[in-house]
């Protein structure tokens, strides 16, 4: 498939509540496909929302109590990874015949991870990718992805990975997913930052990729009680204005940015440009200096237990070198 229509979902979720959620996912996908979008694009954390202006009761040297409840509930509507709602989530990109791809907060046993699950078009889940670095007091509230989590996908409508948020400013991770030949660069987000345009821009003329970024538009009204944002309780407040964006390997905007509220915003993407913006640059082909310059990348998990059984500690002992 050369062309085909690509869509980004600049939305609200339902903060805080799973299956309300995942019901307007189905609806947004839906409105998505009916535009032609073979390709559809969610925000970070959409299941169920970035808390945006909670502090979750931290100070340094304490917890309060109030801020140990915040996270309860954050973590009661977290996704399991297989689960009944990744199960609905595939069940909406199968019922559209649509690509999906969708950040959500995932749960392991105690600690929640943000996370990007990609989706075919038949529901199955086709991998997903655990944000490696939160930004700032995010690792208050979710844990650090590893190396085995960084897949791009080869798929029918082309090569297919995702980067969340700030970790598009970690260049040796983007030469990583340049090396395995993106060529649909997803950077969901929640910055919605003047600056954000740019960095997207500078990413697909890099890359020489489609890049397709997407933010919530969250006001405070659409925040549950209690919800104790530094910003206030004005319901008026916005919290996150969008500025989700398409963008061609050549740097030019396709779509958007959007600050004015829920949107679904599409472009008609063609391959073709992928190559024709390699002709004079590829960053990890002919306008690389190898032998100046490598990147050595660890894609191995790191799980902090490792059984005996089955010869798993052999196996993780010969991995790591030990």
């Amino acid at each position: 498939m050369t062309i085909f229509r690509a869509a980004v979902v600049q939305a609200t979720p339902l903060v805080f509540d799973r299956e309300r959620t995942i019901a307007k996912v189905r609806e947004l996908t839906r409105e998505a496909a009916r535009q032609g979008a073979k390709l559809i694009v969610f925000p970070e954390a959409f299941v169920s929302g970035y808390p945006k202006g909670l502090d979750f009761g931290a100070r340094l040297g304490m917890r309060l109590p109030e801020g140990r409840e915040d996270f309860r509930r954050y973590f009661a509507s977290a996704v399991d990874v297989p689960g009944p709602a990744v199960d609905a989530l595939g069940e909406a990109a199968r019922e559209n015949a649509v690509h999906l791809v969708i950040g959500v907060i995932e749960r392991e046993i105690g600690t929640l991870y943000c996370t990007a699950l990609f989706f075919a078009p038949d529901g199955s889940l086709l991998g997903k990718h655990r944000k490696l670095m939160p930004t700032a007091m995010e690792r208050l509230v979710w844990g650090f992805g590893d190396g085995s989590t960084m897949p791009v996908l080869d798929t029918e409508i082309g090569r297919l990975g995702a980067v969340i948020c700030w970790e598009n400013y970690m260049p040796m991770l983007r030469m990583h997913m340049y090396s395995q030949g993106i060529q649909l660069y997803c950077a969901p987000t929640a910055d919605d930052r003047d600056t954000w345009l740019p960095t997207m821009q500078t990413i697909a003329l890099e890359g020489r990729c489609f890049v397709l970024s997407c933010c919530q538009y969250l006001r405070r009204g659409d925040c549950p009680e209690p919800y104790r944002a530094i910003q206030g309780d004005d319901p008026g407040i916005v919290l996150m204005r969008g500025g989700s964006c398409i963008v061609s390997p050549l740097g030019e905007v396709l779509a958007g940015p959007s600050f004015d509220g829920e949107r679904i915003l599409t472009a008609d993407l063609d391959l073709d440009e992928i190559a024709r913006g390699k002709f004079d640059f590829d960053v990890v082909g002919h306008y690389a200096r190898p032998d100046i310059f490598q990147l050595v990348v660890n894609e191995r998990p790191t799980p902090p237990v490792v059984s005996a059984r089955s010869g798993q500690l052999a196996d993780a002992a010969a991995e790591s070198g030990h």
